[in-house]
């Protein structure tokens, strides 16, 4: 074969392959023929003398640059030598590229993660977004990346983590601002002056009415929106035969938008949650009550105010006229009947016609007067020992109250009354 076929078969075999010692070099052998042998005819003539040893190194030279391994530590010609290192250097060229070229795809693709696009200085045009309960970091960022706070969601994950405070990330509204850098951004969300929210307070003892005039004054929620609210949609027991005594009293906050009947379903839910702390229903029937009448109880408990400690008396004095088939005679029961809030209650009061005027109709008003407290609640399902049947707070401004199982100092406790209210 010519030297170009054999350069052109190397392809991708072993480098710098052996090729076959030089014919001139050969030592004569025994049966190496004389320089007088003839040679083959310059015109190729087949018929003229054949060279055998020719034949023989040609073919051993093949077979060395197919890859047999042997002789690797004889030197090959110079053009066969170049021609390795050249296919060798494009061979690893190639794989330098690939490398550049792979890499450089890497770090597009991680570009956005390891330093993504982020904004400088705490911004400008104020903006109010809402973050929902269950919220991730990640979800926080595409809601502030999206809202034009920060300039991508990965700005906003990375100095979160960074920082090591996703665990104080809060639902919520929030006062932004646009083009903030993601930090400035994290500290306003943790920081509760940024929170757009309303606190409304209800105090125990309010009634159903007074309740809601108050959320509607603190929160702006119009009053006829609350009034209209479906007691189906708010999650209320099944013994509960409306809303009274079961917006149960505390601090509430109020989101931007937020709808009535969400705020009172989160007062049910309150007072869902007290009830199962006192074990209402358990103890409603070891007192010989339904879960509604202990309610109603704890609302009087409420209404008729004094001290948390005279709450168990003032229970005590209720189930002692109840067993003994007493009428309750309540003034808090009259007065929620005539709508109305006094400390004097006249003999005529007393004959208003209505199921909670508990003057003229024995047993337990049909359902709660006020919104009572844990407390009363507590009071209402574990009441004090003793064999009161009366009492009177006969000094409200001071608000004491005395108990008796005697008429006859029932009588002069309203005497006191009186006097201390100026009444004659």
């Amino acid at each position: 074969m010519t030297r170009e076929h054999d350069d052109d078969s190397l392809g991708d075999l072993i480098p710098f392959p052996v090729s076959p010692p030089d014919h001139d070099e050969d030592p004569p052998g025994p049966d190496t023929p004389d320089d007088d042998t003839p040679a083959a005819s310059a015109d190729g003539d087949p018929s003229g003398p054949h060279d055998d040893r020719a034949e023989g190194h040609a073919g051993q030279g093949a077979e060395s640059l197919a890859g047999d391994g042997q002789g690797a530590d004889d030197g090959g010609p110079p053009e066969q030598k170049r021609s390795a290192v050249r296919k060798a250097g494009i061979l690893a060229a190639g794989a330098a590229a690939s490398a550049i070229v792979l890499g450089g795809g890497a770090y597009v693709m991680l570009k956005p993660m390891l330093s993504p696009d982020d904004f400088q200085g705490p911004g400008t045009e104020t903006v109010t977004v809402k973050i929902n309960p269950g919220a991730s970091a990640g979800d926080i960022g595409s809601l502030l990346a999206k809202a034009g706070v920060v300039a991508s969601a990965r700005s906003f994950v990375n100095v979160t983590e960074n920082r090591s405070v996703a665990d104080r990330l809060r639902p919520g509204s929030y006062r932004l601002r646009k083009g903030m850098a993601a930090g400035m951004a994290l500290d306003l969300l943790l920081s509760p002056a940024a929170r757009v929210v309303s606190r409304v307070t209800v105090p125990e003892g309010l009634r159903l009415v007074e309740t809601l005039q108050r959320l509607a004054k603190q929160t702006g929620l119009p009053l006829k929106d609350l009034q209209a609210v479906d007691k189906g949609l708010v999650g209320l027991p099944e013994y509960a035969p409306g809303l009274e005594g079961f917006l149960f009293p505390a601090t509430y906050e109020v989101e931007p938008g937020e709808k009535p009947a969400d705020l009172l379903a989160a007062m049910v839910e309150r007072f869902d949650a007290a009830a199962s702390q006192v074990d209402l229903v358990k103890r409603a029937a070891a007192v010989h009550l339904t879960p509604l009448e202990a309610v109603t109880v704890a609302s009087i408990l409420q209404a008729e105010g004094g001290k948390d400690e005279d709450y168990p008396k003032i229970a005590r004095v209720i189930y002692n006229r109840l067993s003994r088939d007493m009428p309750l005679e309540i003034d808090s029961t009259v007065l929620y009947a005539l709508g109305k809030h006094t400390l004097k209650v006249s003999e005529r009061d007393t004959h208003v016609r209505s199921p909670y005027n508990t003057y003229r109709r024995r047993g337990l008003p049909p359902g709660p007067i006020s919104n009572p407290g844990e407390k009363a609640l507590m009071a209402a399902l574990h009441p004090a020992k003793g064999d009161w049947t009366w009492f009177v707070t006969t000094d409200p401004a001071h608000r004491i109250t005395k108990f008796t199982d005697k008429e006859s100092e029932f009588v002069r406790y309203r005497e006191e009354l009186n006097a201390n209210l100026g009444k004659d």
